[in-house]
């Protein structure tokens, strides 16, 4: 089971940047960390928890919402076990208690994939707020 761990929240004004890391330890038996699907989720009020960006084991950005393309960027380092999300040029609507999550994916050929209930592993959550 990998244990998941947000930072990199806080408030910024419009336009402003932020970067999210996450840190991930454990795995499940007979898998590392590298072999996982991750990505950024938010939860916002009237919308639900939905998928901010996924990345691949191999570091390609299989999913990007409409929102976020050209503003926020996803990354990973298998070797430190760590996921980030660069985030430019945010928005008031932005504002959302992030989540980083990752998922062994369960498909042949692997594929990761945006939706929630693909991911079995979550952490707790940092807020991001971006005022006007």
């Amino acid at each position: 089971q990998v244990q998941l761990a947000e930072s990199g929240g806080g408030s910024v004004q419009s336009g402003g940047s932020l970067t999210l890391s996450c840190t991930g330890s454990g795995a499940a038996s007979g898998y590392t960390y590298k072999y996982y699907c991750m990505g950024w989720f938010r939860d916002t009020p009237g919308q639900g928890r939905e998928a901010v960006a996924i990345i691949d084991s191999d570091g390609n950005t299989t999913y990007a919402a409409d929102d976020v393309k050209g503003r926020f960027i996803i990354s990973r380092d298998n070797e430190e076990n760590t996921l980030n999300l660069r985030m430019n040029s945010l928005k008031p609507k932005d504002r959302a208690l992030y989540y980083c999550a990752a998922g062994l994916p369960r498909t042949v050929p692997p594929f990761c994939r945006p939706g929630a209930r693909a991911y079995t592993e979550w952490g707790q959550g940092t807020q991001v707020t971006v005022s006007p």
